[in-house]
């Protein structure tokens, strides 16, 4: 197996408040969509994010009532402080504050407005003392 791309698909209530919070704050552009369908992708290795309308009938049945519930995404990146700083300008509330680990994760999080977790990380050398 080659894997050449890598997607992420959410069934959520509102495509568009998500398409719009991930398209005005976190760089994603739409790639393409439909009645109840959205594609967004990015230029760099961030994974592609397919969203559903939930009820969508495309889903099979078992399928079509859930959300995206208990899925956190996550950005490992550089520069987090500069990140956090820009997402809180924008007026965008972190759910979770930037916190550092013993083991070496900074990170923070955000929710979209359909309760999508976006958690944005950095590493650094663990703290040894």
């Amino acid at each position: 197996m080659r894997i050449t791309a890598s997607t992420v698909s959410l069934t959520v209530e509102d495509i568009v408040a998500s398409r719009d919070f991930f398209t005005e704050h976190l760089g994603y552009r739409e790639q393409a969509a439909a009645e109840g369908f959205v594609s967004l992708t990015r230029d760099d290795a961030a994974v592609d994010i397919v969203l559903l309308r939930r009820g969508i009938d495309v889903l099979p049945p078992h399928q079509r009532d859930r959300h995206a519930g208990g899925l956190i995404l996550a950005f490992t990146l550089t520069g987090l402080d500069a990140e956090e700083k820009r997402l809180r300008s924008e007026g965008v509330a972190i759910t979770m504050p930037l916190r550092e680990e013993p083991w070496g994760e900074r990170l923070f999080q955000v929710t979209d407005p359909n309760g999508v977790v976006v958690q944005f990380v950095e590493w650094i050398a663990p703290d040894h003392s």
